[in-house]
């Protein structure tokens, strides 16, 4: 990693992870395989941001380490890279499981449980696809009706008119990440 430390992705220590290579990282990884519409790629750093600022719309009252937990997560991605959901079910349950046990490292790195309560687990999920929907339709040049059936329509409360995508260079995603993180970190 930048920082200098080695992870071991078969087995990685929660002190081989640090904010800055996640940043760095999810800032370089382009979602939707590059796949949008703009000058920058779309970040896993820019979705992170997103799914979080979601999350705190739809449940403003829920616990920093909820809201720190949707930031990260899809940390893991930081080395994994980001797959399209066809090609991680191509590859099966291995790689589900390297997920998880980087997830888990992650998450015990900042003092988030290593398994969300189901409801933060949940609440997360949603934020996510509603996230993806969104980016489908502003980004990725889908059809509503097709973004609709593919990520379901988003509740009631989680969007609002204003919520758009905005992309930014990588450098720009990473340090919001970072102060995003900082802000979260601080208040918890």
């Amino acid at each position: 990693m930048l920082s200098g430390r080695r992870l071991d992705l078969l087995d990685p220590s929660p002190l081989d992870i640090e904010v800055a290579d996640i940043a760095h990282g999810l800032a370089f990884v382009a979602r939707w395989n590059g796949q949008t519409r703009g000058d920058w790629p779309y970040s896993v750093a820019e979705h992170s941001l997103l799914v979080e600022a979601l999350l705190q719309r739809a449940r403003p009252n829920w616990p920093v380490s909820w809201r720190l937990a949707a930031l990260l997560h899809d940390a893991p991605e930081y080395v994994l890279g980001d797959m399209i959901s066809p090609v991680k079910s191509a590859i099966g349950p291995s790689y589900a499981e390297l997920d998880a046990r980087l997830s888990a490292a992650v998450h015990r790195r900042f003092g988030i449980p290593a398994a969300l309560p189901a409801e933060a687990k949940r609440a997360i999920k949603r934020a996510d696809r509603v996230s993806a929907w969104l980016e489908a339709m502003q980004i990725a040049g889908f059809a509503r009706a097709e973004a609709d059936r593919l990520f379901g329509r988003p509740p009631q409360g989680w969007l609002d008119a204003e919520t758009t995508i905005t992309l930014r260079p990588p450098a720009e995603a990473r340090d919001a990440y970072l102060a995003r993180f900082e802000t979260l970190i601080a208040s918890d």
